[in-house]
This record gives structure tokens, C-alpha cells and sequence, in this order.
């Protein structure tokens, strides 16, 4: 019997070991197979199809260093929380890159070597507090001798955090920067001799470059073309055409073989220039300028439907503006768009928030297989189209000509695909005659040249609004310690920015999707707040309405009386202050109510909640353990 007991204990312990060793080999097997599962609703941990083909484009190995004070009690739990999800983040970038991405963290604690490192690539500590510690959350991403950073990880950044890092990937692997060609008939870039019959604000605004562009120079080597230039050197990256006006066909044909050769045009139209108005000294004899740009032949060879005789009017984004004998009216045809005209699937407009576009024009494209149209702003479902002549004459104007449309309508668009040639019989014939009259005859001048294309493929990007990027309606200009500062009202030039710098990189970044955010709001609870919040603004306007109308009748009262008893108050006067008081009481505690039913609905939600997690999950495990131990015991 105790060799019976001996056995059965050792076989026991022996099993235990068995299994034991079994879940260490499971364990060391599955952890060497990379087979990893994002059940995210929004695919948070999954990379873009285009950062996957950059990293596979590598052709040296590319270091990404992140410095973090993850030591630092002092740092707040979200930032902490934000910085784990940058890990996570570069840990993808890793496993995707292979051996081409290396990631490091460091922790720059006070005096620390790795302080001084971070230091050294250019990243500034953020203070917590008066005397609380230096707070180091940057990202250094490093090739060979070249590096670029990001000076602090904003977390209110985090849909571009993809981006942003793809981003610099690019950059570090090409230092050089990027060549913008500039084509205009506005002075965006200053105008070395301002218009005469101008007032002198206008006309040393004129002789200053608009504040979208000012900055260009810094990041870009922005070229500058004649608009009637009969070729685009090769050298350049993007061609960016604000209000192009009266281009020749010459013109029009160099544009056309820039787009077929992978280029990349960022087209600003409009059918009302506000910014070409304030620029034209001198109003012609019998009516307004014209003050429309349009790319008639191109647009028409894409399949763009575009209107330059009319604007965009919009019921749902009109603008409060100030009118006539100082009265405020809404402008439909003044438009401020905001999140939800914006597209949230583009990383260039993602995290846009409010932009103006006044008098903009609409774009529209046939179905095409070869070409695909992404909408990057757009009206409301209550917008339609009205003559700009009317849209000059005022708000009254403009409801009188509004009819809607029952869709939105597509202020900003992107085209990308294959493109055909405007020009399906080759360079235009004014400009084989200029050749020729130039001194060489037009057979060998074209001898040189490459062959006309038919077709290509290229990135086309149409605004229909110049004006957003006038300094009048994306600036603000304000003194500032003696100095005039520029402030931006509104996210026109971001919007600019954006999308001109992932034009200038590589076509891989302009398909990188915005990442959705990692945190998951209480909707429920939101729209328990915000219901509360409309409940608890419409007592207060009552109150403030009511506290006015008691105001005006004490005023009157007032009036009534004798001048020399001015100051005392008649007992009809005691009578309404004593109502408005106990009316203020009233409304006070209906407040308060208001509070505490907002209060009560959110415990009721959460103990829901809190029942769910904690008493149904057992149950139903308790249910399913009692439901296979009856029908073992049935067998």
C-alpha cells in the first residue's frame, strides 16, 4: 500500500513537471511566431499601407530615439499613458522595418548622460511647475550623420503621430529640401513695386509676402515662374498655382506634362478674389473686375466640373459678419467651416478644427476608373451655388439667388491616378512659333525635347478659395512688446501647410490615413452633459432676460418720480424687487435641481456599469460551470 501511495504521488508530481515544461515549450514557441491581431476599432496598432512600403524602401538602417522621464514621479499619469502608446507605436515601426528600424528609449534623468544627449539633439525639458523637475518627451529619429526630432510629443497631436513619424523617417534619409515652383498673379510673395493708385496700408501690405508664404523659404526653396513660363524644370517637387489668371496654352501645356510626369500641383482657384479686389488700384469704367481664376482645359481633360462664375452659399456654415449702417448680418457666402466639413480620414485635415473660406467655388468630377477624387472639405448637405456678381452685392443678395442642393458640395479635392494629356496633339502651336521665331526652326528646337506624353500619373490637389490664405481673413496682427506679432484665427494656414508638405514628400505619405485617438470617450455620459447643459443655459437666458426686463422697469419707475426723491424707493418699486428676488431664488434651486438629476442619471449609468462587469461576468461563468457539471453527470 505505501509503494501504491509512492507511485501514485511521484506519477503526480512527475505530470505536474510534464505540463509545467509543456506550457514553458508552448510559451518559447508562440512567442517566437509574430502573429499579432489588432482588434481596435480603429486599427490603432496597425501601420498604413504607405509607412509599410517606406520602410520596405529603406536603404540604410534608420534609429528612432525616444527620451522620456519614465522614472519621474511627478510626470501625470496621462502623460505617461500617451508615452507607453508611442512605445507601442515604435515597436510596430520596429517589427515592420526589420533590421532597417532600431528603437532606443532613454530616460534623461537630472544630470544624467542621457540629459546631456538630449540636450545635445536639440530637445528642451518642460518644466513641471515652479520648482518641479525638467520633463524630457521627444523623439530623435537618427541615419547615418543626419537626424531630425521632434521637440516634444504633444498628445493633443495624436491622430498625426503616424504621420509625423513617417514623416521624419523620409526626411532623414533626404536631407535636401524640397524645390516648390511658384506660379501667381497675386503678390503672395511681396511685390517689389506696390500699386500706385493704392491707399498706403494697402500699399505696404502689398510690399510685404502674405504670411501662408513667409515661412515657405524656411522649409522649402521656393522658385518663383513667370505665369507665362513655357516649361516646369524637372528639378521641382511641387508646382503651387495660386489664382492663376489668363494662363497662355504654352502654360497650360508645361502644367499638363509636369502632372503626367508623377507631379505633384497644388491648385488654389476662386470665382471671387477678395485679395485680387483690394489689389486692383483702379476700378474698371463700367462695373467690378473680373476677379475669377480657372484651368479650363485641364480641368476639363481630368473630368473636373467646375463653375468660375459661381460660389459655394451655405445655410449651416454662413458667417455672422458686420454690414451696413453697422448691422450684423449671416453671409452664406462667407463660410467657416469646421469639424465636420473637414475630412477625419486624411492626415492633412484630421485634426483641423475651424477654417474660413469667403467666396469659395465647388469641384465635381465625372466617374472615372483611372482617376480617384478624395474630398478634403465640403459643405453642409444645405449649400447650392450663386452667381458671384450677386455674392458682391451683400447677405440680401445672396438669399435672393440661393436655391440649395440636396448634397454637399466639394470645396477641396484630391486627384490621384492616371491622368490624360489636355493637349492630345502635342505642344501647342504658339509655341513652336515663338520657337522658331526665337532664330531655330521649330523641327529642331522640338528635336531636343522629350516626346509629348498622352498620359501619367500624378497628385493633384484644388482649392476653390485663394482668399483663405489672405492675410485679411487667416491673421490677426497684434503689437507685441513693440514688435508686430501675426496670430492666426482660424487653421487656414495649417491647412495649407499640411497639405503642401505631404505633397512635397514622398507619394507614400499621402496616403497615410489619421490614426483615431486611443482614448474612448463616455458618450453616454457626454450626451447626459450636454443635454443637462442646454437644460441649464436656457434658465439662465431666462434669468438674464427676466433680470433685464426688471431692470428696465425699475429704469422707468425711476423716471416717475420726483427729482428730489430720486433715490428713494416707492413701494411698487419694493414690491418688484422683492418678486425678482424670490423669482432668483426660484431659479437657483431649479439649477441646483438640475445638477443633481444630471448627477443621479450618471451614478444610475455607472452602477449599470458596475453591475455589468462585476455581477453578470461571474454569473454567466457560474452558469456555464453548473451547466457542464450537469451534463457530465447525465453522462
Amino acid at each position: 500500500m505505501a509503494s501504491r501511495s509512492f507511485w501514485k504521488v511521484s506519477s503526480g508530481a512527475v505530470g505536474l513537471v510534464a505540463l509545467l515544461a509543456i506550457l514553458v515549450a508552448v510559451n518559447v514557441i508562440v512567442g517566437s511566431v509574430r502573429l499579432r491581431v489588432d482588434l481596435t476599432q480603429e486599427k490603432l496598432y496597425t501601420l498604413s499601407a504607405g509607412t509599410r512600403r517606406m520602410l520596405k524602401a529603406l536603404d540604410r538602417p534608420v534609429t528612432l530615439k525616444l527620451f522620456f522621464n519614465s522614472s519621474t514621479p511627478e510626470v501625470p499619469p496621462q502623460l505617461k499613458n500617451y508615452a507607453r502608446e508611442v512605445e507601442d507605436l515604435l515597436k510596430e515601426y520596429r517589427m515592420a522595418g526589420g533590421r532597417r528600424i532600431q528603437v532606443e528609449k532613454y530616460d534623461p534623468k537630472p544630470d544624467s548622460d542621457a540629459e546631456e544627449l538630449a540636450q545635445r539633439y536639440g530637445l528642451a525639458g518642460q518644466s513641471l511647475g515652479m520648482f518641479g523637475p525638467q520633463v524630457y518627451f521627444g523623439l530623435v529619429v537618427a541615419s547615418g550623420s543626419s537626424d531630425v526630432n521632434i521637440p516634444f510629443l504633444d498628445p493633443r497631436q495624436e491622430g498625426r503621430l503616424e504621420y509625423t513619424i513617417t514623416r521624419l523617417i523620409y526626411r532623414v534619409g533626404h536631407p535636401e529640401r524640397p524645390v516648390v515652383g511658384l506660379i501667381s498673379s497675386l503678390p503672395v510673395m511681396g511685390a517689389p513695386e506696390p500699386g500706385m493708385g493704392l491707399p498706403p496700408r494697402l500699399r505696404q501690405q502689398q510690399a510685404q509676402p502674405w504670411v501662408a508664404f513667409a515661412d515657405l523659404k524656411e522649409d522649402y526653396t521656393v522658385r518663383e515662374l513667370a505665369p507665362g513660363t513655357d516649361e516646369i524644370p524637372r528639378d521641382i517637387n511641387v508646382l503651387l498655382l495660386v489664382h492663376p489668371k489668363g494662363l497662355s496654352d504654352t502654360t497650360l501645356y508645361a502644367i499638363d506634362q509636369f502632372v503626367l510626369r508623377d507631379g505633384r500641383l497644388l491648385a488654389f482657384l476662386d470665382p471671387f478674389s477678395v485679395a485680387e479686389m483690394d489689389a486692383s488700384p483702379v476700378q474698371q469704367p463700367f462695373g467690378r473686375p473680373e476677379c475669377s481664376s480657372d484651368l479650363k482645359k485641364l480641368l476639363a481633360a481630368w473630368g473636373v466640373i467646375y463653375d468660375a462664375d459661381k460660389v459655394v452659399a451655405d445655410t449651416r456654415t454662413a458667417t455672422k459678419l458686420r454690414g451696413a449702417n453697422n448691422s450684423v448680418e449671416e453671409n452664406m457666402a462667407f463660410l467657416t467651416l469646421k469639424a465636420d466639413n473637414v475630412s477625419k480620414a486624411d492626415v492633412a485635415t484630421a485634426q483641423l478644427g475651424v477654417l474660413e473660406a469667403p467666396f469659395a467655388g465647388a469641384f465635381a468630377c465625372h466617374s472615372s476608373k483611372d482617376l480617384t477624387l478624395t474630398p478634403l472639405l465640403r459643405s453642409s448637405a444645405m449649400a447650392g451655388q450663386v452667381s458671384s456678381m450677386m455674392a458682391q452685392y451683400g447677405a440680401a443678395a445672396v438669399r435672393r439667388d440661393f436655391k440649395p442642393e440636396p448634397v454637399a458640395l466639394n470645396l477641396a479635392v484630391r486627384l490621384t491616378g492616371r491622368f490624360p494629356t489636355a493637349f492630345p496633339d502635342g505642344k501647342p502651336k504658339e509655341a513652336e512659333d515663338s520657337e522658331a521665331q526665337g532664330g531655330a526652326p521649330a523641327g529642331d528646337a522640338a528635336a531636343g525635347e522629350p516626346p509629348a506624353l498622352k498620359e501619367g500619373t500624378g497628385t493633384v490637389v484644388l482649392v476653390g478659395d485663394v482668399d483663405m490664405l489672405y492675410d485679411r481673413f487667416c491673421v490677426e496682427q497684434m503689437n507685441f512688446l513693440g514688435f508686430m506679432a501675426h496670430q492666426p484665427r482660424n487653421d487656414n494656414i495649417a491647412f495649407f501647410a499640411n497639405v503642401l508638405e505631404q505633397l512635397a514628400g514622398s507619394a507614400d505619405l499621402i496616403g497615410i490615413r489619421s490614426r483615431g485617438s486611443f482614448r474612448r470617450p463616455f458618450t453616454r455620459v457626454d450626451a447626459l452633459e450636454e443635454n443637462a447643459r442646454k437644460e441649464w443655459q436656457a434658465k439662465e437666458d431666462d434669468l438674464v432676460g427676466k433680470l433685464q426686463e426688471t431692470r428696465r422697469r425699475l429704469s422707468e419707475m425711476q423716471t416717475k418720480t420726483e427729482p428730489n426723491q430720486r433715490f428713494i424707493l416707492s413701494s411698487e418699486q419694493k414690491e418688484a424687487i422683492a418678486r425678482f428676488r424670490e423669482e432668483e431664488i426660484r431659479f437657483n434651486k431649479e439649477l441646483k435641481d438640475v445638477r443633481k438629476n444630471l448627477r443621479s442619471d450618471i451614478e444610475r449609468l455607472g452602477v449599470k456599469v458596475k453591475t455589468y462587469n462585476i455581477a453578470v461576468v461571474p454569473l454567466l461563468v457560474i452558469a456555464g460551470c453548473v451547466g457542464s457539471w450537469l451534463w457530465r453527470r447525465r453522462r
